[in-house]
Parts: structure tokens; C-alpha cells; sequence
């Protein structure tokens, strides 16, 4: 056996814990059935891909719509969810 340190925000871990508890498993075994599978199959066995959101389809779009927006008089506010 060996031992691996990780580097995990808290949320996330408790989050994953949290998880992990609902399907009867503890974070060690989870992530040890996570690079059983990683070691065997030789890639990530989920799916891994960027947030659409940040496309550059969906960011000229936004662009187009705030140009627009301002052409018209109208204003665009600033949201920030992460308060």
C-alpha cells in the first residue's frame, strides 16, 4: 500500500464525502475504484469537457446581444453569483 497526499478545497471534499456516504462508500474507496479504473481502461472513465457556457459560439452571441442591448439604450449589469 501506498499513500498519495491530495490538495482539496473543503467543500469539495465534504461534498464528496457527503456523496460517497449516500452509496455506502468512504472518499478512499471511492477514489481508489476511480484509478483501479483510470490504470485499467487508460482514460478518464467520465466525461470530461468545458462549461458551454464559455464557448466562443456562446460568448460572441453575448457579445452580439450586449452590443444590441446598448444600441438601444439599454444597460447591462454586472452579476456576480459566487456572493
Amino acid at each position: 500500500m501506498t499513500q498519495i497526499n491530495l490538495h482539496i478545497e473543503d467543500k469539495v471534499k465534504k461534498e464528496a464525502e457527503e456523496a460517497c456516504a449516500e452509496i455506502g462508500l468512504s472518499l478512499s474507496t471511492a477514489i481508489n475504484i476511480y484509478l483501479i479504473k483510470l490504470g485499467r481502461e487508460r482514460r478518464i472513465p467520465f466525461e470530461v469537457s468545458a462549461d458551454p457556457f464559455y464557448s466562443q459560439e456562446n460568448m460572441d452571441r453575448l457579445r452580439k446581444s450586449v452590443a444590441q442591448m446598448e444600441s438601444t439604450g439599454g444597460t447591462v449589469h454586472e452579476v456576480n453569483f459566487n456572493d
